[in-house]
């Protein structure tokens, strides 16, 4: 059953347990909100400071019992210092076109989806995800939000094919990595990793100082590629805390529930 949990300004819920999609054999609850229309793109800044994510135009944060395996992550970009691997990255793939389109679903981007997901995550709780539900995960926001493309060189003045998509929140101090999904049929170009690195040298060109990549999940596979780029920024109980690689490999994630408290772009400035 939904709990509620009247604020002066916003109403929050919480979810039933169901099964942990990051964790075996553990359960998940979540706080969220409903974002209002009006200043939601403030209040969204607000609550991802505190942990809180989006989809949608609600707001999320886990809310576990016996567990605080999620751990919020954002990047510090104006002094990031790629490495040697990282500009490996970004050379293999400065042939691509990138291009900052409107929130726009379109049906070019949904087959890329559904490649991606087939192949990444057949198991996952999106592999079922319909044409309507990808025209709501982009189009529905009250909150400043964009796409990058990725494509390939254009061929005879034809725009090249889109290998890779990043569905992204401008915020007051950062750009904020939605959800990214990208051609599986390229693991060369590591393009995961590229659309972070890409994003971390647009928020330095703008001046915004943080990069946020959601939540690390210690012991989960599918979430550890967040730490490989150091230093980060993870959110403790006593606040943002940057850590560096030797800090990662000997980390301990508390078992206690967290308390409620290149090239240029066209960019949309804040």
């Amino acid at each position: 059953m939904t709990q509620h949990f009247p604020t002066r300004q916003l109403r929050f819920f919480l979810t039933a347990p169901s099964p942990c999609p990051y964790l075996p054999d553990r359960l998940e609850r979540k706080v969220f909100a409903h974002l209002p229309l009006s200043d939601g793109a403030v209040v969204n800044d607000s609550l991802t400071l505190v942990g809180f994510r989006r989809s949608q135009n609600i707001a999320y944060r886990p809310a576990c019992e016996t567990c605080a395996a999620c751990v919020s992550a954002r990047i510090p970009a104006r002094d990031y210092q790629f490495s040697r691997s990282e500009r490996k990255i970004l050379n293999r793939n400065a042939d691509l076109h990138r291009n900052l389109v409107e929130a726009e679903a379109t049906m070019e981007q949904f087959d890329l989806l559904r490649r991606y997901l087939t192949a990444r995550h057949a198991e996952g709780g999106m592999a079922e995800m319909g044409w309507q539900d990808f025209v709501t995960m982009v189009e529905d926001t009250t909150v400043r939000t964009h796409m990058i493309e990725y494509r390939l060189p254009s061929i005879n003045g034809e725009d090249g094919d889109l290998i890779g998509c990043a569905l992204v929140d401008l915020m007051a101090d950062g750009l904020s990595l939605v959800y990214s999904f990208y051609e599986p049929t390229f693991p060369k170009r590591s393009l995961g990793s590229l659309m972070i690195l890409d994003h971390l040298l647009q928020a330095s060109q703008t001046n915004l100082p943080y990069v946020y990549l959601g939540y690390w999940v210690r012991g989960s596979e599918k979430m550890s590629y967040k730490v490989r780029f150091t230093p980060i920024e993870l959110l403790r109980p006593q606040g943002w805390t940057l850590m560096a690689a030797r800090d990662l490999e000997g980390d301990e994630t508390s078992t206690s529930s967290p308390t409620i408290h290149s090239q240029e772009w066209n960019v949309i400035s804040p």
